[in-house]
Formats: structure tokens, sequence, C-alpha cells
């Protein structure tokens, strides 16, 4: 699992992940940052895992995640709110918590391929 799609709304903390996951060994295939344009490249874009934020500018990315469980792609909530937004699937998913640290994320790629 090397190839990332991330989706998240803030361009600053987008940058960071793509730099932290390249110190990870990680590519980020694609980046999007609005409900529209993530639900257009979950379709479009063949990737290996997904890191999305859970509140795209007020829009819940749970349309995304369950497109992504319809694929069978493995995925990751990054949220200041504390957990995955309800009604998400499987309930066991990890959740990196904001501002989350290099070992964090790293755990959580981990756990990524045991799903």
């Amino acid at each position: 699992m090397k190839d990332i799609f991330i989706v998240e709304d803030d361009a600053l903390i987008a940058m960071l992940l793509e730099d932290m996951l390249a110190d990870l060994g990680y590519r980020v295939c694609a980046s999007a940052p609005d409900l529209e344009r993530a639900l257009a490249a979950a379709r479009d874009t063949e990737f290996d895992a997904a890191i999305l934020d859970v509140s795209l500018a007020g829009q819940s990315s749970l349309p995304v995640a369950k497109l992504l469980d319809e694929r069978g792609k493995p995925y990751v909530y990054a949220t200041g709110y504390g957990a995955a937004p309800a009604g998400s699937s499987p309930s066991t998913l990890p959740v990196l918590q904001k501002p989350f640290q290099l070992s964090e994320l790293e755990q959580a790629m981990k756990r990524l391929t045991e799903v």
C-alpha cells in the first residue's frame, strides 16, 4: 500500500500531511479540498488507501467514506472533533486526532493494512 488519497479542506494541513506521508514512504496520488471533488476522485482515481477530514467546510465526508466502503478501499479519519461521523462503518476504523504526530500517522497507516 503506497498510493494515498487525501481529503482535506485546509491547504496547509493537506501539504503537511503529504510531507508526513512522504517521510513514511507513501505517495499522495490525489487530493481533494471539498466534497464534490472528493467524491469524483474517490470514484475515478486508483489509490490504495485514503485519509479523510471529517468536516469539509461544514459538510460531512461520510458520503466519500461510503463510496470508499463500496470500492473496498481502506481509510482513516483525521479530525479535531474527536470521532468518526455518525453512520461510519466499520466502527473499528482508525481515527487520527488533530493535531497528530508522525508516529500517530504511522500507526494509523499500519492499521489500514490490517483492516
